[in-house]
């Protein structure tokens, strides 16, 4: 069972977001959060799965709670997905580095909402899917020169080339496809990978790439 707490200011948007997710057989909403404060004192109490979090709340908004959640080591397991109105909110650059393992449109699709909520526990998921490249690539304009690639020195060849394909937005099937391997072995790298530079999740390993310039602007496709 997937446990998620929804963390929202709008009344209507939990409610909208619990009905959807409740009706699952395989998630469970676990509990509810009107602002920054009260989300970090439910995910503490709940230890949640999941969490959906808005970016603009009152008394601390998502971002900064967003933070002090990646932060905190004993709430390694938990995952933080950003809510946003816009696809390009400015807030959300700054998100993915401070630890969120993505971000969702609040008028995204209710089949894209729950396969977000899948993935990310698996650490599959990165972004809403229609906008993924389009907002690695600003991402990726926005961020910070690249740093010396000596953080990389403990991956194989073969480890950088798939970060640098996970770089560009490529999921474990489209890795799988261009290196011309099974599926299973992409899932292998990435994870391998992963592991070796202490990434949370895709997310993290997407800003890794770019900012130790082993994936540079314009690369995508």
């Amino acid at each position: 069972m997937i446990r998620v707490l929804l963390a929202d200011d709008q009344s209507l948007v939990r409610a909208g977001f619990k009905a959807l997710l409740d009706a699952q057989p395989d998630i469970d909403v676990a509990g509810e959060a009107a602002d920054g404060e009260e989300a970090l004192r439910k995910v503490r109490e709940l230890r949640p799965d999941v969490v959906l979090m808005d970016i603009r709340m009152p008394f601390l908004d998502g971002l900064a709670a967003t933070r002090r959640i990646t932060d905190d080591a004993d709430l390694g397991d938990v995952k933080v997905v950003m809510l946003t109105t816009f696809e390009l909110d400015e807030y959300v650059f700054e998100a993915i580095r401070s630890g969120a393992s993505g971000f969702l449109v609040k008028d995204t699709e209710p089949d894209e909402l729950l396969r977000a909520v899948r993935a990310v526990v698996q650490g599959d998921a990165l972004l809403s899917p229609g906008v993924t490249r389009r907002l690695i690539s600003e991402f990726a304009v926005r961020s910070k020169e690249p740093a010396a690639a000596d953080s990389l020195a403990g991956l194989t060849e073969r480890e950088r080339e798939v970060m640098a394909l996970v770089g560009i937005g490529l999921s474990n099937d489209e890795i799988a496809c261009r290196l011309v391997v099974s599926p299973l072995t992409a899932k292998t790298h990435v994870s391998r990978t992963m592991v070796k530079l202490g990434a949370r999740d895709r997310a993290q390993l997407v800003v890794l790439a770019y900012e130790s310039g082993l994936v540079r602007p314009g690369w995508l496709g």
